[in-house]
């Protein structure tokens, strides 16, 4: 099969932009040709705002632009991963015009909150869900805090909504989770267009040991990530198993603060991705505290890559990934005291924690394997070219 593969990179490189790479990579590797359509974020710096705005509504360029490459290449489908801000919608249109059936993976909620997490002032926010004009957001200044940003977000999602884009240009949606799924269901996707596919790895690490005495945190340290949360809960922990925090972000001196005052807590920073793996399966668990929904934290599947149990936030995707008492624990988002009472259930169950160890690992090679993975995303790929033969054909009668 042949795959055109199209991503916007943002300026900092992030999950999405792995996600990217990983998937190009396993298609090659089960013989299949990519050819991949990217621009990076860096090019809408120096255009001036109005320019800005037009391009994350339409970008007529990038219309033109694959519209030739799809006359030279031929492809089966185009698979999307991002295309804000300087892909643009336009891109699916383009596809559709070449007769390339259209497959977009949601890994943010870009499509339905200016800010694409679903989050604001501490707390879940859904005030954009479902809404043709998403005017909550841009009153907040939702992204990045800024009304103007957030109205530029807003133009895209509105035109396109008010278009039909969303049900008429894509041909089949990846959720990476059930409760992905669901959301965008409720938003206004069609049910039979919004497949599960989750992330994977691109290969299967040996299994960790669990002997490393501590637990361990590795991600932005933002605050929707939880970060006080586990702070807090440390602050009491610390001296029955320390904790071990990886990631840079804007709460790093919150951290730094709190590993000053508590022996227990040790920040790390950023460290590559091979020792963060090996660290992972050195830990008695990992933590994932976050205060948002996710969509598919990376930290959770290389925990269960490595056998290593995973205490999560029982929210959104989260919930959907971690079988409480089975591959990890589950506790109240943003409660320290349960956090702390879940942790001590697994300090306290050595038996208990021995089989999530092996059920862990069960989780990954039932789920998340590349070869999974891959045969998961074919049948999705062929269902989008089934689905635009319908819409087509029904258009003709």
């Amino acid at each position: 099969m042949r795959v055109l593969h199209v991503h916007n990179f943002y300026q900092l490189p992030g999950g999405e932009d792995q996600s990217f790479a990983h998937t190009g990579a396993m298609l090659e590797n089960h013989g299949h040709e990519v050819i991949r359509f990217t621009l990076r974020n860096d090019g809408i710096v120096g255009v001036g705002k109005l320019a800005a705005v037009s391009k994350t509504v339409w970008n007529p360029a990038v219309h033109k632009e694959l519209r030739g490459l799809i006359r030279k290449t031929h492809p089966d489908v185009a698979h999307f991963e991002n295309t804000f801000p300087l892909v643009s919608p336009a891109a699916y249109y383009a596809c559709h015009a070449e007769g390339v059936p259209v497959v977009q993976t949601l890994r943010n909620f870009r499509m339905v909150c200016p800010s694409c997490i679903l989050y604001r002032n501490g707390k879940i926010c859904e005030d954009c869900l479902g809404k043709k004009v998403p005017w909550p957001g841009v009153l907040h200044g939702c992204y990045r805090g800024s009304r103007l940003g957030s109205a530029v977000v807003a133009a895209m999602i509105t035109t396109h909504r008010t278009l039909g884009t969303w049900k008429k240009q894509v041909d089949a949606y990846i959720a990476l989770n059930s409760f992905v799924q669901a959301k965008f269901v409720e938003a206004g996707l069609e049910a039979d267009k919004v497949h599960v596919s989750p992330n994977f790895l691109s290969f299967e690490p040996e299994l960790g040991d669990g002997e490393g005495g501590y637990a361990l945190f590795a991600s932005r340290l933002t605050p929707e990530k939880g970060i006080r949360t586990l702070l807090a809960a440390w602050s009491e922990l610390g001296r029955e198993l320390p904790l071990k925090i990886l990631g840079d972000g804007p709460e790093a001196k919150t951290v730094l603060e709190a590993a000053a005052r508590h022996p227990g807590i040790e920040w790390l920073g950023w460290r590559p991705a091979e020792e963060v793996l090996t660290l992972i399966g050195g830990a008695k668990f990992v933590v994932v505290p976050s205060a948002w929904y996710e969509t598919f934290n990376r930290t959770q599947l290389e925990a269960l890559a490595k056998g290593t149990p995973v205490v999560a936030s029982r929210l959104g995707s989260m919930q959907a990934i971690v079988d409480h008492g089975r591959t990890g624990r589950l506790f109240a988002p943003n409660d320290p005291a349960d956090l702390v009472r879940q942790v001590r259930w697994i300090l306290d169950s050595p038996d208990s924690y021995a089989r999530m160890r092996l059920a862990a690992r069960q989780e990954f090679e039932a789920k998340y394997t590349a070869k999974v993975n891959h045969e998961r995303l074919i049948r999705i790929y062929h269902a989008a070219h089934e689905q635009m033969q319908r819409r087509t054909t029904h258009a003709t009668n």
